[in-house]
């Protein structure tokens, strides 16, 4: 038996299925997770040893790669001062005029401590605001684990949303309204339906908790239309996106200016950070010069403002980050569809998908084979290369992956290639 292997027995005891977050339990790889002890640059070591080159990079944070020599140290430093204080500090206010200066749409703004809280927080302001109930998201966007977010599809978009986890209490679905991702349509029969009851529509610019399925050409533009004709608000979930396709994030990417949006993963440097804000007018809504009531004791903590504040600084001080690691995902995407496998990629975002089916919405995703998935992912890392568990979830590439650790992925998926 590994280590891992007695390690995660002995988790299983003391954890719900030995993790703290469902996908680390390789379930739908159908096999042990390992547990990691270290990770430098590209790679992640587990605790028997193995190197993997890393494309999770703890779910989108590591643009840098693992451990960057310049926020280590801005870290340790800070927590030299003390953990936290809950209460205000200077950088707290660095870091908002960083992200203002990054992401002009973010007029005012609360630090928070993880996208869960961020988008949850974004929609409750948006209701408070425009003073209606009911919100509009898409089947397959995941925005956090939130009440009233997890929600799915029943017989059609047009019927009442049902809770997606047990807990949930069915009134909240009532004001939860599902569209298909990518189909105009189905948002405007909502809208039609009842449009003045809409506080806001909330999206994933770049869905990629269903794997990375790219917008439409006209689809974000269409959603900042509609809610625009109806007065309700547009939500842009950036907690994957953000800081990841440009500064700016998706609503740079493809200009598209939303009235509020939400950050994580990269804001805090990999550590737990988030933050959401907007328009000046919606954001005065907040407690304590508004009536939308949001707190958190460790929201802008300085450990995590810290991190977030320096992995921002060298972003903005190398934009060629953007496109070298753009560059290293197309190459990784070429040696995909060299062995015939579907991709979808938007910048350093990609997914590989095991159905012949096109990819534009959770529909066509369904369809997806995981059992050639749990192959693939077992090929990849028993050759040394950790991607997502699950057929749902993105790839994501850093700076620390070199050209040598680019080629060496290329020669893993050409072998995989010649095993199918």
């Amino acid at each position: 038996m590994t280590k891992s292997e007695e390690l995660f027995k002995k988790a299983q005891n003391i954890m719900p299925g030995g993790v703290n977050s469902p996908v680390r339990a390789f379930n739908s790889v159908k096999r042990t997770p390992f547990f990691v002890d270290s990770a430098k640059g590209a790679y992640i070591y587990d605790v028997d040893g193995n190197k993997y080159i890393d494309y999770v990079c703890s779910w989108g944070p590591g643009i840098l790669g693992h451990a960057h020599p310049r926020v280590i140290e801005a870290v340790k430093k800070v927590c030299e001062k003390g953990l936290t204080f809950g209460a205000p500090t200077e950088k707290e206010i660095i870091l908002d005029e960083l992200i203002r200066k990054c992401v002009p749409s973010m007029e005012m703004m609360r630090l928070v401590s993880s996208g869960t809280e961020a988008v949850m927080s974004a929609v409750r302001v948006a209701r408070g605001f425009t003073g209606r109930d009911k919100i509009i998201k898409f089947t397959g966007c995941y925005h956090g684990h939130s009440d009233g977010l997890l929600m799915r599809a029943g017989s059609g978009v047009l019927t009442e949303a049902i809770p997606d986890s047990a807990g949930v209490p069915k009134g909240y679905a009532k004001y939860t309204l599902l569209a298909d991702y990518n189909d105009e349509n189905s948002v405007r029969e909502l809208m039609q339906q009842c449009g003045e009851e809409v506080a806001c529509i909330v999206v994933e610019p770049v869905a990629a908790n269903m794997g990375v399925v790219p917008p439409t050409s006209t689809f974000l533009k269409f959603l900042r239309e509609i809610t625009n004709q109806y007065g309700a608000l547009l939500i842009f979930d950036e907690v994957i996106t953000g800081f990841r396709l440009s500064l700016g994030g998706a609503q740079e990417y493809y200009g598209i200016k939303p009235d509020l949006s939400a950050f994580g993963k990269i804001v805090g440097g990999g550590m737990p950070l988030a933050v959401y804000g907007g328009r000046k007018d919606v954001m005065s809504c907040v407690a304590p010069i508004g009536a939308v009531y949001q707190a958190g004791t460790l929201s802008g903590n300085p450990v995590a403002v810290t991190a977030g504040i320096e992995t921002l600084k060298i972003l903005i001080e190398n934009q060629e980050i953007y496109s070298e690691i753009d560059k290293n995902t197309a190459i990784i995407e070429d040696a995909y569809k060299s062995i015939g496998l579907q991709t979808k990629r938007v910048g350093s975002l990609m997914s590989v998908f095991f159905t012949d089916n096109p990819i534009n919405s959770y529909k066509e995703v369904a369809t997806c084979d995981t059992d050639k998935f749990a192959a693939y992912f077992n090929h990849m890392l028993t050759h040394g290369i950790y991607v997502a568990p699950s057929q749902f979830e993105a790839m994501f590439v850093s700076v620390a992956h070199s050209a040598d650790v680019i080629e060496q992925t290329v020669d893993v998926v050409a072998k995989y290639g010649k095993n199918v």
